[in-house]
């Protein structure tokens, strides 16, 4: 009961956080469902009902990628004193964030359910002048095994991701915390291994991309070639490989040539955040070049996707930046400390939220050109 309480009394923003994770839960779902109405209406397109559900992990991996970035912040499941005497120690902890995550997730497939059984007709006539009808097998009667299995994938991998995500955040200190009498940024973070790895599987998602590409058909949520889909997986990989050391890597940018107090500051904080960071912000490379190179490929012409591709994009697209703003909000929870001693000490607000600015300055002169740079490479075989 009091875990009940703790989730529900929430802040606004945690709330909407939640919500934003049942959003993209209801759009997984659908996308899943789809897939399922799409196999029983076309039962010779076996094939093509495969890859359509081989898609569908993109935004399956980017919504568990968001709940689980959310769990991470919420701060009715952080570790407080006291809470152990009434019964929520580490294990009652990680079970609130578990249940936490599970009811916004099933939440979202119940949503989702009501939308496509709306759209098939189940529970009013057919909207939309029956337009839908065709890839929804309204005239179909869904297996109760295939929608139930379908609907509890994203509860389940996002419960089990949490889970294993958090299992060793309680009981341990926080990382990057720091007590209130140490305000400095303190010695140099390690340097972040992967970039060799990031860079090799980035190379070979480009390259697997541009094979698969050959027969023409773009990269689509709702039925691109199989070699697309590989590829742009390993891209993404690649780049939320190689995220963090680039952020550790501008952080030092900004740090050398004789910094001032604020330059140094900013390059610290970079250094320190860069793994809780760095990954979201190559995952937004990925989305965002994956993106651009579709626009390239449509340029001029009358794009041929639908409206299942375009909830997906939203929802990959939507997740990755909400991810990549969920680790901005975790890192201020985590510096929270030492930004107070700081003020204590006498620091202007005005330098912190200059060393801020600069901090996003330096990340978007680097990111940026990268994302383009991938972008044209994976647009490349397409457009010509």
């Amino acid at each position: 009961m009091l875990a009940l309480r703790l989730a529900r009394r929430g802040q606004p923003l945690v709330q909407l956080r939640r919500l934003l994770v049942a959003a993209a839960s209801a759009g997984t779902g659908f996308l899943l469902l789809c897939t399922l109405g799409y196999a029983l209406a076309h039962p010779e397109a076996s094939a093509t009902s495969a890859l359509r559900l081989a898609w569908c992990v993109v935004p399956l991996a980017a919504t568990v990628y968001f709940a689980v970035a959310v769990a991470r912040t919420d701060p009715a499941t952080r570790p407080r004193a006291g809470l152990t005497a009434v019964g929520l120690g580490p294990g009652g902890l990680l079970a609130l964030s578990v249940m936490t995550t599970a009811l916004s997730t099933v939440l979202g497939s119940l949503t989702a359910l009501l939308a496509f059984f709306h759209l098939r007709g189940n529970l009013t006539a057919l909207p939309l002048n029956g337009t839908a009808a065709g890839f929804l097998a309204a005239d179909r009667p869904l297996p109760l095994p295939a929608t139930l299995t379908l609907l509890a994938l994203t509860p389940i991998t996002a419960s089990a991701a949490t889970a294993l995500t958090l299992h060793a955040r309680y009981g341990e200190p926080r990382r990057g915390s720091r007590p209130a009498t140490e305000p400095a940024p303190g010695p140099e973070p390690s340097t972040p291994s992967g970039l060799p790895w990031g860079a090799a599987l980035l190379a070979a998602g480009l390259a697997v991309e541009a094979y698969g590409s050959r027969s023409g058909r773009p990269p689509a949520l709702s039925g691109g070639t199989a070699g697309a889909l590989a590829g742009w997986a390993l891209t993404a990989i690649g780049l939320a490989m190689a995220g963090p050391a680039i952020t550790y890597a501008c952080g030092r940018l900004l740090q050398a040539a004789r910094p001032g107090a604020l330059r140094l500051l900013a390059g610290r904080v970079l250094q320190t955040e860069a793994r809780r960071i760095g990954r979201p912000l190559g995952v937004v490379c990925a989305v965002a070049s994956g993106t651009y190179a579709m626009a390239a490929l449509y340029a001029g012409t009358r794009p041929t996707f639908g409206p299942l591709t375009t909830i997906g994009v939203l929802v990959v697209a939507g997740c990755a930046v909400l991810t990549l703003l969920t680790a901005a909000v975790e890192a201020r929870q985590e510096r929270a400390d030492t930004t107070a001693a700081l003020l204590r000490l006498g620091a202007p607000a005005s330098a912190l939220r200059n060393a801020a600015a600069l901090r996003t300055a330096a990340l978007l002169t680097v990111f940026t050109p990268l994302t383009w740079l991938v972008a044209a490479l994976a647009a490349l075989p397409l457009t010509t």
